[in-house]
């Protein structure tokens, strides 16, 4: 049953994802359409995304920079290709200072361009490679339908930049990268996630080839929530980025790009909440354990659970203390709808009989366990134990609802009530056109896992079929 405030998922879906954004106090839409306004709760989650995913790409060797928004049109012209594909969401400024711009002036809509123009000067030999730089930014790109934290107008991601001395050293690290997005949605986010290979009409603009991450949200739809891309040599040959070989041969880098974005915390809300509100894996938790302070608000149950904080604090649990004199039940659904892992609740009489009570925000269930010095081995446990009852619970979700249909009927049919499909596919760009405008579903990867073998003939077409591809709808 929802609570109030929130929209049943059953009832309207769409709606319910923006009530658990306003009710956990995540984010609420900025003055410009499509720009976004992140709550400090909300900031919080989006600092802790950050603080893990920097730390695992700084262990790759990856360093961190920082680029300029403003882009000269000139150089995103310098790459024909790469302008075309962002065009329709390209914002411009033409005038400032006072004056019309003798040049116009792009927002990033990504920095390929004004990285690259400095890659051309910063590298000189082999010996400057590999290049590995990241920078944490906001880019400006023109949706036509917005939605908070999935798409916007402005967003905030990380976006790497590497070049090499081979192909294969750029796929490598590429794919290096891939991973690394994988291994960290689901140990960190507990976001069970597809690796895969965009069709080469879903390719990034410029990009070789493009890899991605996809997640299966509650309603069954996916969501890209990381890319990498293998750029090949097509920037390096438009901004000029060589260098000189083992041989001292002068030779066109080979790169990279890469990116995960504030859409990460669409993709948590959208996996792991339910009608009560928010619910968050322990390990992006900003607070972890709530002390809840029932019945009447005396000194003895402050000085017992301000100690509880303390000690939890020393443990590394960020905790907090609700020793507000209101009624239980409404600070139980505060920190529900905010998605606190763990809740303590004391009282008068669990004070007398040197207990609390616990309560974990992903199943519901409550225990009493005595207040003594293995409480906090106890809190770590239950921490542990959520974390993976949420990572376990959403691969179970994505195994039962990814089927593999034998019929064009089972296809859409599989489609129409929300699943994941894997089907053998001719590739065609066609066949795929003729399957979105039939059931409003993307190819959206060719799985690296290509453990059954696709039958001599696409399902769809007919003709050869040359992999199976996950079909499905998508934001």
């Amino acid at each position: 049953m929802a609570k109030e405030g929130i929209t049943a998922r059953s009832e309207d879906y769409s709606q319910w994802y923006q009530d658990i954004i306003q009710t956990a106090e995540l984010a609420e839409n900025g003055p410009v359409r499509g720009t976004i306004i992140i709550k400090p709760y909300g900031f919080a989650i989006w600092e802790a995304i950050q603080r893990e995913l920097d730390s695992r790409l700084k262990g790759l060797g990856v360093k961190n920079a920082y680029f300029p928004m403003l882009i000269p049109e000139s150089l995103l012209r310098r790459e024909a290709q790469h302008i075309e594909g962002f065009s329709p969401e390209v914002a411009v400024v033409t005038f400032a200072g006072g004056r019309d711009l003798d040049e116009k002036l792009v927002l990033r809509p990504t920095s390929e361009t004004i990285i690259y123009e400095a890659f051309a000067r910063w590298i000189q030999s082999y010996r400057d490679l590999p290049m590995l730089i990241n920078q944490w930014v906001n880019v400006i790109r023109w949706e036509l339908r917005p939605r908070l934290f999935l798409r916007g107008t402005e967003f905030l991601w990380q976006e790497g930049h590497t070049a090499h001395e081979t192909l294969e050293e750029a796929d490598e690290f590429a794919r290096l990268i891939l991973k690394t997005y994988k291994n960290f949605f689901e140990e960190y986010l507990s976001i069970p996630v597809i690796e895969g290979q965009k069709p080469e009409w879903e390719r990034f603009a410029g990009a070789h080839t493009t890899y991605t991450v996809e997640a299966m949200m509650q309603d069954g739809r996916a969501l890209q929530i990381g890319t990498s891309h293998n750029l090949g040599q097509n920037f390096s040959r438009a901004f000029e980025i060589t260098f000189l070989d083992r041989e001292q041969n002068r030779q066109y880098v080979w790169q990279t790009s890469w990116g995960v974005s504030t859409r990460s915390i669409g993709g948590l809300v959208m996996t792991h909440s339910d009608d009560v509100g928010l619910v968050l894996p322990p390990k992006v938790a900003p607070i972890k354990v709530v002390v809840t302070i029932l019945g009447e608000v005396t000194d003895d149950l402050k000085t017992k659970g301000r100690e509880l904080v303390n000690i939890f604090k020393a443990n590394g649990l960020s905790t907090e203390i609700d020793e507000r004199a209101i009624r239980p039940g409404n600070k139980f659904y505060e920190w529900e709808r905010k998605g606190i892992p763990v809740r303590i609740e004391i009282g008068a009489k669990e004070l007398k009989k040197g207990e609390v009570v616990l309560f974990r925000r992903d199943t519901k269930e409550r225990m009493n366990l005595p207040l003594d010095d293995n409480l906090v081995a106890h809190v770590k446990n239950l921490l542990e134990s959520i974390q993976l009852n949420l990572l376990n619970s959403a691969r179970k979700r994505l195994k039962d609802n990814t089927v593999e249909p034998g019929t064009i009927d089972e296809f859409k049919s599989a489609l129409a009530s929300g699943k994941f499909t894997l089907i053998p596919f001719c590739g065609d760009f066609e066949a795929a056109q003729v399957i979105k405008n039939e059931t409003q579903a993307t190819l959206r990867c060719i799985p690296f896992d290509q453990n059954s073998q696709p039958n001599t003939r696409c399902l769809f077409s007919g003709k050869s079929a040359k992999y199976l591809a996950l079909f499905a709808k998508a934001y």
